[in-house]
């Protein structure tokens, strides 16, 4: 009885993936403008309510994740509050290093999907609403388990968010050519220090 909902949310995810990579295949061949709900459905088998039921719009198709559905339970899970640019260079390192094998080799990686983010003005709009829904789910954890007020969750955790959307487009003006996990990396360090930095509460 337990194992069902896994069952059930593994065939979701890549029920999702197949939709994705069949839009992709249609956005790659004509453009994202040319390309409808209807003929991405089509293309993937299903009918035009699944992929709206799935993913909303056009746009949120190409941003849609697993972190959008995932339980804040999970999400608690995978979140160190007390390192959590750590813990967000672990998921970029795991993404990376997790190829989907229903993709072929020479359209493995991010880069055939993320590049729309930032070609395309209203997917990059949907991106960023996304990321704004994700600061709104990470400062709660912060402030339960992080010790910051709420004011300072609210900044940090879209500080996260955003500074990783910051890092991901260096990485795509730079051609996609070094690891996501790279520009995390190295453009967080500011940040890791800021949210790392223990308070100093000593007297003068």
């Amino acid at each position: 009885m337990s194992t069902r909902p896994g069952l059930r949310e593994r065939w979701r995810i890549n029920a999702m993936h197949t939709i994705q990579e069949r839009a992709l295949d249609l956005f790659d061949a004509r453009g994202f403008d040319s390309v409808t709900i209807e003929e991405i459905a089509a293309a993937a088998e299903v009918s035009p309510s699944s992929v709206y039921r799935y993913f909303g719009t056009k746009e949120g198709l190409l941003v849609a994740d697993e972190f959008d559905s995932m339980s804040q339970e999970a999400l608690e899970e995978i979140l160190d509050v007390s390192d959590p640019v750590g813990s967000l260079l672990r998921a970029v390192l795991a993404y990376e290093a997790t190829p989907d094998p229903a993709v072929p080799d020479t359209q493995r990686g991010p880069w055939r999907r993320v590049r729309y983010f930032f070609q395309e003005p209203s997917v990059r709009m949907a991106a960023c609403a996304a990321l704004d829904r994700a600061g709104q789910r990470i400062a709660p954890l912060m402030v339960a388990h992080g010790g910051l007020t709420q004011t300072q969750a609210r900044v940090a955790a879209n500080a996260l968010a955003f500074g990783y959307f910051a890092a991901l487009e260096q990485w795509y003006l730079d051609g996609g050519i070094r690891p996501i996990a790279t520009y995390v990396d190295e453009g967080m360090q500011p940040l890791r220090k800021a949210l790392s930095a223990p308070e100093d509460t000593s007297s003068p």
